[in-house]
């Protein structure tokens, strides 16, 4: 019986770490992929996934939306910073929204028409791309 309880104590510690690091398909509808497009509103590049807050709507009927990147270390491997997407900067976002959180999706593909910066996840690799206009 002590072994039993051990187990499951040790089980209920991992608990956390396991929601921290979550599995896409387990918070994200993978099934389904929706767009919006809004204004920047604030890059929060934290460990260990970034979250890219937008604006959307008109200044009456605006909606916050929280949009979650791959994790910062392979976004910093691929050329992102804290200053790469900026407040102010409109961009288009596609990707999977969650299960149970409203206006929150995982980004899958994501661009900045001003300039032509695009951020793209294929498969479980994060890529960027500029087309220089």
């Amino acid at each position: 019986m002590r072994w039993v309880l051990l187990l499951v104590l040790g089980f209920g510690a991992w608990a956390p770490f396991a929601y921290a690091h979550h599995s896409i398909a387990g918070m994200y509808n993978t099934r389904e992929e929706i767009t919006v497009e809004g204004i920047v509103a604030e890059l929060r590049f934290r460990n260990p996934h970034p979250f890219l807050i937008v604006n959307v709507g008109n200044a009456g009927s605006r909606t916050q939306w929280m949009l979650e990147m791959d994790n910062r270390r392979e976004m910093a491997r691929i050329g992102m910073t804290d200053e790469t997407l900026r407040p102010g900067d409109r961009v288009i976002v596609s990707g999977n929204p969650s299960h149970d959180v409203s206006q929150r999706i995982y980004i899958r593909k994501l661009d900045r028409p001003a300039d032509g910066f695009g951020y793209e996840q294929v498969g479980n690799s994060p890529r960027i791309n500029t087309d220089s206009r």
